[in-house]
C-alpha cells in the first residue's frame, strides 16, 4: 500500500516494520477524537481560503459518513496504514476523491496526535472527576446513616482511640476531594490546543488557531510550535492523578478486606460483590476489593513506564512517543473500572455497627483519654502519660477493661483521680469529647457532613 511519504523512497517498506510499528492496534479508539478534529481542521481551512470551501465541505461530510461507518463497525482497519489517522485519510480519499487530499494541509501527524490525546484525556479526566464525586455522595449517604456507630481507631493496625465510623469514611472523602482537585487542576493544562504547530515549527500558511481553539471547546491555544508536539506532560499528569486516586481506592479495599474477615467482623460485603471457592464451599471472598488493590500497581507501572519513556527524548517529536498510549489506556481504563466497581460496591456493604462498638470497648482505647484527664487536673503530661500506662499494665495483669476499674482501684495510681474518671474512659464520652477542628466528636462530623454537602452540590 503507497505510503504518504512514498515520494522520498525508492522501495517498499518491509512488513516485518510494517507490525513492528504499526499503533493501530490499540490507537484505533482515537477515531472520535480525530474525525472531531478533522472536521473542525477542514472548516478552518475552507474559512481562511486556503481549500475551496466546496472541497472543505466535501471533507466534513466525508468524514461524518467514515464515523458512522466506524460507530457501525463497517470500516476496516488496515495495519499497513499504521495508525488512526492514516486510516481515516486514505479512506477519505477513496471516498471522496482529490478532496480528500487536502485535509492534512497545515497539519503534521505530530500535531495531529497530540490534539487528540487531549481531546481524549479531556474526556477521560471530566469523567474521573464526575464518577469521585459520586463515590464522595454515596460515602456521604452512609456517613449520615451511621453518623453516631463507634468503631476503633487504629495506628500501626493496632487499637487505638474510639472514633465515628462516619468520621473514618469521611477522611476518604477528604482524599477523594483531593483527588477531584488534582483532576481539575490537571484538565487545565490538558485544555490546551497544540493543532497549527504541524510538525515542530508552526506552518506558512494563514491559519486560525483561535478559530479551531474555540470550535475543539480548548481553553487556550499552545503557545510554542516546538513544546506542542514535544510535550507529554498532561499525559504524565494525569497518570500521576490516576496513580494517586487508585492508592485511595487501594487502602479503601484493603480496609474493607481486614474488616470483612472473621477476625474483624466490622462489615459484610454483598453476594454481588463477592465469590466464592472452587474447593472450599463456606468461603465467601471479597474479591473485587482485592482486584481493586491488585490493579492499582499496574497504574504505577503505567506512569513509570511513560516517565522513562520521555526521560531522554530530545527535542521534539520522537517515534518513542507512539509508546504512550498503551500505558495510558490502559491506566483510564483501570481507573474507570476501579471507581465504577467502588461506586457500586458501597451501597451494599453491610456494616455491623455491634462488633464495632463492642470492639472499641476493648483494647483501652480510652487510655489517651485518663491521661488527659490527669492533665485537666494539672498533672504534667509525660506524669499522666507514665500513671495511665501504670493502670493499662494492671488491667492486662488482672484482665479487666479500664472502665470496669472501680473508683479504690483507680485511685491508687494517682490521688488526682477522683468520681468524676468515669465519663472519661468511655468510648461513647471520649468519642463526643473530640470536638476540635476536624475532630470525632459528633457535632464536628455533622459540620464536615454538611460543608462537603455544599461542595458536592
Amino acid at each position: 500500500m503507497k505510503k504518504p511519504w512514498a515520494g522520498r523512497f525508492t522501495d517498499t517498506t518491509s512488513e516485518l516494520v510494517e507490525a513492528f510499528t504499526e499503533s493501530i492496534s490499540y490507537d484505533r479508539r482515537l477515531w472520535r477524537q480525530d474525525i472531531a478534529g478533522s472536521i473542525v481542521h477542514a472548516r478552518m481551512l475552507g474559512r481562511q481560503g486556503i481549500i475551496p470551501k466546496k472541497d472543505a465541505e466535501a471533507i466534513v461530510k466525508g468524514l461524518e459518513e467514515i464515523a458512522s461507518e466506524i460507530g457501525a463497525g463497517r470500516f476496516r482497519f488496515s495495519t499497513a496504514l499504521e495508525d488512526i489517522h492514516m486510516n481515516i485519510e486514505a479512506a477519505l480519499i477513496k471516498k471522496i476523491g482529490p478532496a480528500g487530499k487536502k485535509l492534512h494541509t497545515a497539519r503534521s501527524r505530530n500535531d495531529q496526535v497530540a490534539l487528540d490525546l487531549r481531546l481524549y484525556l479531556r474526556e477521560e479526566t471530566e469523567g474521573a472527576i464526575s464518577s469521585l464525586r459520586n463515590l464522595q455522595r454515596t460515602m456521604l449517604k452512609i456517613c449520615e446513616r451511621h453518623l453516631e456507630a463507634i468503631m476503633p481507631g487504629y495506628t500501626h493496625t493496632q487499637r487505638a482511640q474510639p472514633v465515628l465510623l462516619s468520621h473514618h469514611l469521611l477522611a476518604y472523602v477528604e482524599m477523594f476531594q483531593r483527588d477531584r482537585e488534582r483532576f481539575a487542576d490537571a484538565l487545565d493544562r490538558i485544555n490546551v490546543l497544540p493543532l497549527g504547530a504541524c510538525a515542530l515549527a508552526g506552518t506558512t500558511l494563514p491559519i486560525d488557531r483561535a478559530y479551531v481553539a474555540k470550535a475543539l471547546g480548548f481553553r487556550r491555544v499552545s503557545g510554542n510550535s516546538i513544546d506542542a508536539v514535544s510535550d507529554r506532560d498532561y499525559v504524565l499528569e494525569f497518570l500521576s492523578c490516576a496513580s494517586l486516586c487508585l492508592m485511595h481506592l487501594s487502602r479503601l479495599a484493603e480496609e474493607f478486606v481486614l474488616w470483612s474477615t472473621e477476625e474483624f467482623g466490622m462489615i459484610e460485603i454483598s453476594d454481588r460483590f463477592t465469590t466464592g471457592s472452587s474447593i472450599m464451599p463456606q468461603k465467601k471472598n471479597p474479591d473485587v476489593a482485592e482486584l481493586i488493590r491488585g490493579k492499582t500497581g499496574k497504574v504505577y507501572g503505567n506512569l513509570i513506564a511513560v516517565l522513562t519513556l520521555m526521560k531522554g527524548l530530545p527535542l521534539s517529536y520522537n517515534r518513542d512517543m507512539q509508546e504512550d498510549k498503551p500505558s495510558l489506556f490502559e491506566a483510564a481504563d483501570t481507573l474507570k473500572s476501579c471507581l465504577a466497581v467502588m461506586e457500586a460496591m458501597l451501597p451494599e456493604v453491610r456494616f455491623n455497627t455491634g462488633r464495632m462498638s463492642a470492639t472499641a470497648e476493648k483494647g483501652y482505647s480510652t487510655a489517651t483519654d485518663l491521661a488527659e484527664y490527669l492533665v485537666r487536673k494539672g498533672v504534667p503530661f509525660r506524669e499522666a502519660h507514665e500513671i495511665t500506662g501504670k493502670v493499662v499494665l494492671y488491667c492486662i495483669t488482672h484482665g479487666k477493661n479500664l472502665l470496669s476499674l472501680d473508683l479504690k482501684e483507680l485511685e491508687s495510681f494517682s490521688p488526682f483521680i477522683a468520681k468524676d474518671v468515669y465519663p472519661f474512659l468511655d468510648p461513647s464520652q471520649s468519642v463526643k469529647s473530640r470536638r476540635s477542628y476536624g475532630g470525632t466528636a459528633p457535632s464536628e462530623v455533622r459540620r464536615q457532613i454538611r460543608q462537603y454537602r455544599k461542595i458536592l452540590a
